[in-house]
């Protein structure tokens, strides 16, 4: 979208939790102190996850709100937000995705039913080799369903407070390579990760 100047905005950033939402030492907390406009979606209810519901709430914020913006999601927040992609968020100007330990679909389908399709937008989909919520090669599986750079951050369990991410600079320079539109070959981040599927490993 551009500005009355002519110039396009600097996308703005959109949270999307998983279940039992983000506190505030999580590092999607600290990410929106990162940017300028940075909002979250909120549900009705964070201890009861509903793949429609939590996905209309999104394209919700997404359709009232101001574009262009990049979206930051974490465990049940992942599938929500390729859900919310796949089905009516078209209004919204999203120009890509960060999808951080996404949980497994299985262990949600009491939550509705999820269809990994590929999405028309840029997206990485990072995993952890200790993630209670999704297994490795999972991980690695929905990222190819899905069309995303895939890097795999060792052992980061669920990449959330508990495993001691809470101020994570790394999480903002994924958004910037997804707001400069790299290429996926092209990612660069921390020794101890890796990116998988033919991408060079990083510096």
């Amino acid at each position: 979208m551009l500005s009355s100047g002519g110039t396009r905005r600097p996308p703005g950033l959109v949270t999307v939790p998983g279940l039992h939402g983000s506190d505030g030492a999580h590092w999607q907390t600290w990410l929106e102190g990162q940017f300028s406009r940075a909002l979250r979606v909120e549900q009705a209810d964070w201890d009861a996850p509903d793949l429609a519901v939590w996905s209309a709430a999104l394209c919700s914020l997404l359709a009232r709100e101001r574009g262009p913006f990049v979206l930051a999601a974490h465990s049940f927040g992942c599938l929500v937000a390729a859900h919310a992609l796949q089905h009516g968020a078209a209004r919204a100007d999203v120009v890509g995705v960060l999808f951080v330990a996404p949980a497994s679909p299985e262990k949600f389908r009491f939550a509705g039913t999820f269809d990994a399709r590929r999405l028309s937008v840029p997206s990485i989909l990072i995993g952890s080799e200790t993630d209670p919520w999704m297994p490795l090669s999972g991980a690695r599986a929905l990222a190819q369903h899905l069309g995303s750079a895939f890097v795999n951050l060792g052992d980061a369990g669920h990449i959330n407070t508990a495993a001691g991410f809470g101020p994570w600079p790394r999480a903002k320079d994924f958004i910037d390579t997804l707001v400069q539109c790299e290429p996926p070959g092209s990612l660069h981040h921390a020794p101890n990760a890796s990116t998988e599927g033919g991408q060079r490993a990083l510096a």
